[in-house]
């Protein structure tokens, strides 16, 4: 069996005065609290906190980084225990599924998966053998022995990762019932909610006739008007604040926005309820709800994140048995600069609003979003996401946007992710890679070293607090 260490200078520069500046860069981060104000964990777990089950369901099974690599390798979903959507056979023992997933983990080799997973297995549990065919079981049963151990369930993990602040993201019908027993706890983490309005703004979403009817049912507003339809989502938007929400999260294919009349936006309203849109319309209407959004947030204080450059669900046979997100999103163009314009002539110089944008369109980074973060006041960047929140595509994404935005119209890192235990090892890469991206531009005299201490700082946590509104824990 292979021995698993991690190398204390892993991710630094291969040259030497690089290295050593990286290394005492990422000395003063290195134990900096985790800020996470965007991701997908389950909510659950820190409501009810209950031992994790089996290192399939916590490790595997949730992951589409994971299950999405495996099928590219002809893998079955099914093996992976992912079930299917007509109840046909899947597979259930969760022993067997770690065997296929470590019979497939050589696949990972070179990927930000590899990195995170063995950062993992060692850190978090203690364990000095790489995960193969031969070490498979008894890994697992390592894992599994520590599961049932109380500094291993949900709330004793996010302390000892030392999390200061967790979003979750749920979609805007959800009641919100286990963040509701995570604030009648008395627990002190800080787990909040993320408004996700997906299923009620895409009139191309197969259940958006019936969402849009429920969102007006949980609200009274009647949502066959625009007037009624933009009230229900202030009303769901103060309920979720008042459960913790700081932001909002929009995944949308393109970046467009529209400012519509009243007049064209009720038309679009009332052809989308009855399923009669037009693609073109569809997007139309997404623009204008997107607009509308960005004024919402304006009013309510909610920091507004858009997903867009995106295909989401890709591959339409995977998507019929198994449903949504499970690792077929491919990246796509998209304009930010013409796609934003309208909703940044409405409310683009407005600095009580604060829209981050992320995207999977790489071509549109240094062309868009560098050169719109650094003139509007009310846009920040998100840091890489997806296919990019990798070693490479970090600095790529640094190289592109920051000597045109610069690092203060930036977020920070935010881990996007919903497999928990991979949060310290996403958030040490990234400062890992913050470090080493500050120690190339020292050691080329373009920033003092006492300038990349204070932007380590910056970029490990304090954009993040400032961008999401967030106070330190200390203050």
């Amino acid at each position: 069996m292979k021995p698993l260490s991690l190398h204390p200078d892993r991710l630094f520069s291969a040259e030497a005065d690089q290295r050593a500046i990286a290394r005492r860069l990422y000395q003063t981060v290195e134990n900096q609290p985790i800020v996470s104000p965007h991701g997908h964990t389950d909510p659950a777990w820190f409501a009810r906190d209950e031992a994790f089950s089996d290192p399939a369901s916590l490790l595997v099974t949730p992951d589409h980084y994971l299950f999405r690599m495996l099928f590219s390798q002809g893998v079955s979903l099914e093996s992976l225990g992912l079930p299917r959507l007509d109840g046909g056979p899947s597979e259930l023992n969760p022993r067997k599924i770690w065997q296929v997933f470590a019979d497939h983990y050589h696949l990972f080799l070179g990927t930000p998966s590899r990195i995170w997973l063995d950062h993992t297995f060692h850190s978090v549990f203690g364990i000095d053998r790489v995960l193969g065919s031969a070490s498979a079981m008894e890994i697992y049963d390592t894992i599994d022995n520590q599961l049932a151990r109380p500094e291993f369930a949900p709330r004793a993990l996010f302390e000892r990762f030392n999390i200061e602040f967790l979003a979750t993201t749920e979609a805007a019908l959800d009641p919100l019932a286990e963040h509701d027993l995570i604030q009648a706890s008395g627990w002190s983490g800080r787990v909040a909610t993320t408004y996700r309005p997906d299923a009620v703004v895409d009139p191309e979403n197969e259940d958006f006739s019936e969402g849009v009817l429920m969102l007006g049912e949980l609200t009274g507003e009647d949502t066959s008007t625009w007037a009624g339809y933009l009230a229900a989502h202030r009303l769901r938007r103060q309920y979720f604040k008042a459960r913790g929400a700081v932001a909002t999260d929009h995944g949308h294919p393109s970046a467009r926005t529209e400012n519509f009349s009243v007049t064209k936006c009720q038309q679009l309203l009332e052809g989308a309820l009855q399923g009669k849109l037009s693609r073109e319309q569809s997007d139309q209407f997404r623009g204008q709800v997107l607009t509308e959004m960005a004024q919402m947030s304006l009013d309510d204080g909610l920091v507004m994140q858009i997903h867009a450059g995106v295909v989401r669900n890709h591959h339409q046979s995977i998507m019929t048995q198994f449903g949504r997100d499970r690792g077929a999103d491919l990246p796509a163009p998209v304009n930010f600069v013409t796609g934003l314009r309208p909703m940044l002539d409405r409310l683009g110089h407005e600095a009580g609003l604060t829209v981050i944008l992320f995207t999977l369109d790489e071509s549109s980074y240094s062309r868009d979003l560098g050169p719109l973060a650094g003139h509007y006041p009310c846009l920040r960047l998100g840091p890489p996401w997806w296919f990019f929140d990798s070693v490479e595509g970090m600095l790529r994404h640094k190289r592109s946007v920051l000597e045109t935005a610069g690092f203060y119209n930036t977020c920070g890192f935010n881990d996007d992710t919903r497999a928990f235990l991979s949060i310290p090892a996403r958030h040490d890469v990234a400062r890992r890679i913050d470090c080493r991206h500050l120690a190339e531009l020292i050691a080329e005299h373009r920033l003092s070293e006492d300038d990349g201490v204070e932007l380590a700082r910056l970029l490990a946590v304090d954009l993040a607090r400032d961008a999401y509104g967030l106070a330190s824990s200390s203050t």
